[in-house]
């Protein structure tokens, strides 16, 4: 299986930090969408769930509706300017921010409810430790959504690359990659308008 180009954290961290000041500015109409990924989660009041790659933040306010006043929201990152764009933003005050690398997280195991993972497969420098990493966060039988507001293809045309069939977010590549993850794939949506692929942490839930 031929996976997305390896990518650096320092390029990683370059690349958005340069672009946070205007990000919520540049994407101002993805506010449903996100809203519509984090329903996927089907989250209850009082779980706890982790934003990993929040960014500035989008999905916070509509995890934090799900979970509650109860409930425990955290958005990792691994951007400073991207999280202090979040605080500008206020939203600060539906999550705990940290400032960190998701594939190594300062979590215990088995401490989360769910994930929501927002554009972030594509930039992992090794997807399968990532994801893995996500896991160990992640009770058995929690859920992970990893989501982007619009589609491969309609992705792909905006950046002007084509669909290649080694793409990792593609349903034959991401559905192995998970599964060697600690993660089995139960729901996939890649149209234009979402891109959400919902997996359940594998092991015994508890009852």
């Amino acid at each position: 299986m031929t996976s997305l180009p390896t990518t650096c954290p320092h390029d990683v961290r370059a690349f958005f930090g340069a672009r946070a000041a205007g990000w919520d500015a540049k994407f101002p109409d993805d506010g449903p969408a996100y809203a519509a990924g984090v329903a996927a989660l089907g989250l209850r009041e009082g779980q706890r769930v982790l934003d990993a790659g929040c960014g500035t933040g989008r999905a916070l306010p509509a995890l934090r509706a799900a979970v509650g006043a109860r409930g425990a929201v955290l958005g990792a990152d691994l951007t400073p300017e991207m999280l202090t764009a979040a605080v500008r933003a206020g939203r600060d005050a539906c999550a705990g921010l940290l400032l960190a690398d998701v594939t190594r997280l300062p979590l215990p195991s088995a401490a989360l409810d769910a994930v929501f993972a927002a554009g972030l497969v594509s930039h992992l420098s090794d997807s399968a430790a990532g994801l893995a990493e996500l896991a160990r966060v992640v009770r058995p039988g929690g859920r992970l959504a990893l989501f982007h507001p619009v589609g491969r293809a309609a992705l792909a045309a905006r950046k002007g690359h084509p669909l290649t069939p080694g793409d990792l977010r593609a349903e034959p590549n991401l559905r192995p990659l998970l599964a060697g993850s600690g993660w089995d794939l139960v729901r996939y949506v890649d149209e234009d308008a979402r891109y959400l692929a919902l997996a359940v942490r594998q092991g015994e839930a508890p009852p």
